[in-house]
């Protein structure tokens, strides 16, 4: 008998009505408002699109809230980050956690960092119409293929969802945006690698649009044990998921290996909206699981180094300056963009807008005295030329080294 996954896998929309606040950075003596707790609502008709995953058709509902004020016709759309599946086995794991179905997501996300409705908190952002993303398809919004064995029927449609989404939106405002900014964390981050120029095209000719990608900029980069890890992963999940269509064509054109297209590195010089990148050169995710794979260290030997930075040797901070280095590399033309930003630091983290600790207060994280807030509000409005670069490790004390 057929087995269809049951789970429900919908697209998931978090908006939120905007509250003016008074400007002020919060110290560490005052007591910081509590972050704004927003509904779970879902995206209705999205299954007449063919916005399918895992075997199950959706509806649902999406009651978009008012931006206010000068951010009354400005959008922020952020995609929610949370890693990928690339053959049958892993999907269907993912379709029983919180990445994979609504039944085991939480029914309410807490928007903070550049999602903050408090504008001394969030100074350029706090009065737009934000909008969080949720992830479900395990492709970052990019797959269109199906599998279906006689036993087991999946469905990878991320780019169906976004599309959806999309749909959704526009009348509710995002048609008439001014200014609007695609974000997004990991893979949401690589996502908006993914969507950033169309969704530039959908919108009004003389709307400001703009990406930013945090800790989305992953690297080909071989692991410790000289194999290219990382660039096989994302081979399995393209020619799974049906992601190679709805890649760069340019891009695409360009390689022998057009999978390799995935990669930001590879596509960034062909996207032509204007982009911030923001990234930690100590990037956590991708030294886990980039440069130090378990499959690279068997016996252990980088544990206590990924644990604490402090306890690596010699040899293993020689190893992580040299990923920097190549990080550094594959950015050098994209630091001569004069449309675009950047703030690539020395934590080691994997995601900063979103925590209010890392975007924005009295000790986030610092590059020439700047916040990550203040260089993406800095590039974003014009205000000034923003390409900000950490010295190495371990020279900057205001890091967060957030290691799970």
């Amino acid at each position: 008998m057929k087995l269809n996954v049951a789970v429900e896998i919908l697209v998931l929309v978090l908006l939120v009505l905007l509250t003016s606040a008074p400007w002020r950075v919060y110290s560490e003596s005052d007591e910081r408002p509590h972050p704004l707790l927003v509904g779970m609502t879902l995206v209705q008709n999205a299954s007449a699109l063919g916005a399918l995953l895992f075997g199950r058709q959706f509806t649902g509902l999406s009651s978009p809230q008012k931006g206010f004020g000068a951010g009354e016709r400005n959008w922020l759309l952020q995609f929610e980050g949370g890693g990928w599946c690339n053959d049958i086995p892993s999907c269907l794991e993912r379709a029983k956690t919180r990445r994979g179905s609504t039944r085991y997501m939480t029914k309410w996300e807490a928007f903070s960092g550049i999602l903050s409705n408090n504008a001394s908190l969030n100074p350029d952002f706090y009065n737009w119409n934000r909008v969080k993303i949720r992830y479900c398809d395990g492709g970052s919004f990019a797959g269109n293929a199906k599998f279906d064995n006689g036993t087991s029927l999946l469905y990878f449609r991320g780019q169906k969802i976004w599309d959806a989404i999309i749909r959704d939106l526009l009348p509710k405002g995002l048609a008439n945006a001014r200014k609007a900014l695609l974000s997004g964390c990991s893979a949401g981050g690589l996502a908006t690698f993914v969507h950033c120029d169309n969704f530039a095209k959908i919108l009004p000719r003389n709307a400001s649009v703009k990406c930013l990608s945090d800790a989305g900029f992953f690297l080909d980069e071989r692991d410790i044990s000289f194999n290219h890890t990382m660039r096989f992963f994302y081979k399995a999940l393209v020619e799974l998921q049906g992601i190679e269509q709805n890649l760069n064509q340019n891009c695409t054109k360009s390689l022998i290996f057009p999978d390799l297209c995935f990669f930001p590195q590879y596509a960034l010089k062909y996207i032509t909206t204007p982009y911030f990148i923001l990234n930690s050169a100590y990037d956590v995710y991708q030294f886990h699981h980039i440069l130090v794979p378990p499959s690279a260290d068997l016996r252990g030997h980088w544990n206590h180094c990924k644990l604490n930075p402090a306890a690596c040797n010699t040899n293993q901070i020689d190893v992580l300056q040299g990923f920097r280095r190549d990080m550094l590399l594959a950015l050098r033309l994209f630091n001569y963009s004069r449309r675009g930003g950047m703030f690539i630091n020395s934590c080691f983290a994997h995601c900063q807008s979103e925590s209010q600790d890392t975007w924005f207060a009295v000790d986030s994280p610092r590059i020439d005295n700047k916040a990550i807030a203040e260089a993406v509000g800095d590039w974003y409005f014009g205000r000034r030329v923003t390409k900000e670069i950490d010295c190495a490790y371990p020279c900057d004390n205001s890091c967060h080294n957030l290691i799970p």
